[in-house]
């Protein structure tokens, strides 16, 4: 890797900690790749020899059974993926691909298994992520399993305008048909929840979408701490890890858990 690539390293969240000898051992045999929109990464079942990090575009995660296929994740920057699959040293469980031309930071699995024995800081910075995707995965859980098809599409957009500071105008950052699939829906499902929400003040002109009306759009959605983070991705909030640490303690000192913690006082 070039000086200039090392120092973007240091700079991740992962390796924020590390040790330098952890640095090095991590990035001897890691590069920086651009892969063009559309490039399949891996395969769910493929051996996993690599930790990836995305730094710049958009990677859908999907798997597929019995000639279906269904989108479990979309990442932006700063995302690691198939993070487990390397502690363990085991198959991925999930097929990878970018949606737009993507940056990605690729390091050496059993680099990683290396320096997390050598260096507590790096081990404990891979809990971290790890903890950070844990948590999110539970709360797509909870989303899919408790909420109608409308009532996910409207949190969606309620997090994304926070994700992105947006205001009253969001923008989507990827195909309807891929959104569709993420929410758990068909794309004519996700069609007829845009519809719905017209009466809630959204209204959709490609992929920018107005929410006239956030009132009414929270009144509909009924946003839920414990299952929606609002963390905007901006300043130190970079990881999942990160945005669950801000959504926990916005619970803790400004929404219902600072209530309850008063009732109980």
């Amino acid at each position: 890797m070039r000086t200039s690539d090392i120092e973007r390293v240091k700079g991740l969240p992962l390796f924020a900690d590390a040790a330098p000898d952890t640095l090095r051992v991590a990035t001897a045999g890691a590069h920086l790749q651009r892969f063009p929109a559309n490039t399949m990464l891996l395969l769910e079942g493929d051996p996993v020899d690599f930790l990836y990090v995305l730094l710049d575009g958009q990677v859908e995660l999907h798997g597929t059974w019995n000639d279906r296929e269904t989108t479990l994740a979309i990442l932006r920057p700063v995302s690691t993926f198939i993070l487990a699959a390397v502690v363990l040293d085991a198959e991925a469980l999930m097929s990878a691909r970018t949606l737009d031309r993507c940056e990605i930071l690729m390091i050496p699995g059993d680099a990683i298994r290396t320096a997390m024995r050598l260096d507590p800081r790096f081990a404990m910075a891979v809990s971290r992520d790890l903890a950070g995707c844990y948590r999110g995965l539970v709360r797509t859980i909870k989303n899919h399993k408790l909420r109608n098809s409308t009532e996910r599409l409207a949190n969606y957009l309620l997090q994304l305008r926070a994700a992105d500071n947006s205001g009253s105008v969001v923008r989507l950052h990827h195909e309807k048909r891929v959104l569709a699939s993420l929410l758990g829906m068909t794309p004519e499902n996700l069609s007829r929840a845009f519809a719905a929400l017209q009466r809630h003040g959204v209204s959709v002109h490609g992929a920018v979408v107005s929410l006239g009306n956030i009132g009414a759009l929270e009144a509909l959605a009924k946003p839920d701490p414990l299952i929606d983070n609002h963390a905007p991705r901006i300043g130190d909030i970079i990881a999942d890890a990160d945005a669950e640490i801000w959504s926990s303690e916005w619970y803790k000192t400004t929404g219902p858990g600072a209530e309850a913690a008063k009732r109980h006082g």
